[in-house]
C-alpha cells in the first residue's frame, strides 16, 4: 500500500495533463462540431460538399496519423507547434468531425412538419434551430455523444507519442524504474474512475431529458 502511495503524485500530475486534454478538446470540439453539422445539412452544396470531404477524412483515417501529421509534416509548410497545442489541435479536428455527424442525425431526427410549424410562427431559420429544433435535438443525441466522450477519455492516451507526461506515460515511466507493474493497475482505475464519472453524468441527463418525453 505504501509502495502505491508513493507512485500517486506522478500519476496525478500525469493525469493533470490527461484532462486538461480532455477538457479542451470537449469545450472546443462540441461547437465546431455544431458548426459543422449546421453547414453539413446547408443548402449550399459547396459548403456541404467541403464539409463532407473534411468529415471523411477526419473519420477515415486514424487519430494518430493525424497527430504525426500536425508534428512532423507541418513543420516542412513553415507551421511548428509545440507538443502540447499538437495534441489540441490533433484531437479538436478529429473529435469535431464525429461530433458533427451525430449532431446532424439528431438535427435530422427532428420531424420536418415542426420546421412548418415554425415558419407559420413567423420563426426565423435562425430562431427555429434554437429554440424548437436543437433542444429537441440534445436529448435525442445524449446516448452516442456519451460514448464518443468516454472514447475521448481512453484516446487522450495517445498523446503518450509525443513525449508529454500523461497519465499512461507517467505509469510507464514508473513501471521501467521500478520493474512492477502495479502503476498500471492504478492508471487503469484512473481510468475506470473517469468513465465511471461520465456515464453517471450522462445517465442523469438521459433521465433530466426523458421528462419531456410524449
Amino acid at each position: 500500500m505504501n509502495y502505491i502511495f508513493s507512485m500517486l503524485p506522478a500519476l496525478w500530475q500525469g493525469l493533470q495533463v490527461t484532462l486538461q486534454l480532455f477538457a479542451i478538446t470537449l469545450a472546443l470540439a462540441i461547437p465546431l462540431g455544431l458548426l459543422l453539422a449546421l453547414a453539413r445539412i446547408s443548402r449550399h452544396w459547396w459548403l456541404s460538399g467541403l464539409v463532407n470531404a473534411y468529415i471523411w477524412l477526419m473519420r477515415g483515417t486514424p487519430l494518430l496519423l493525424q497527430i504525426f501529421f500536425i508534428y512532423f509534416a507541418l513543420p516542412g509548410l513553415g507551421i511548428t507547434l509545440p507538443d502540447f497545442p499538437t495534441a489540441v489541435v490533433a484531437f479538436v479536428m478529429n473529435y469535431a468531425a464525429y461530433f458533427a455527424e451525430i449532431f446532424r442525425a439528431g438535427i435530422q431526427s427532428v420531424d420536418r412538419g415542426q420546421y412548418e410549424g415554425a415558419k407559420v410562427l413567423g420563426l426565423t431559420y435562425p430562431q427555429t434551430m434554437r429554440r424548437i429544433v436543437l433542444p429537441q435535438m440534445v436529448r435525442r443525441i445524449l446516448p452516442p455523444l456519451s460514448n464518443e466522450t468516454i472514447t475521448l477519455v481512453k484516446d487522450t492516451s495517445l498523446i503518450y507519442v509525443l513525449a508529454l507526461n500523461d497519465l499512461l506515460r507517467a505509469a510507464r515511466q514508473i513501471v521501467q524504474r521500478d520493474f512492477n507493474t502495479t502503476a498500471f493497475v492504478v492508471a487503469a482505475v484512473f481510468y475506470l474512475l473517469m468513465t465511471l464519472a461520465l456515464t453517471w453524468l450522462f445517465q442523469r441527463l438521459e433521465r433530466h431529458y426523458a421528462r419531456y418525453d410524449d
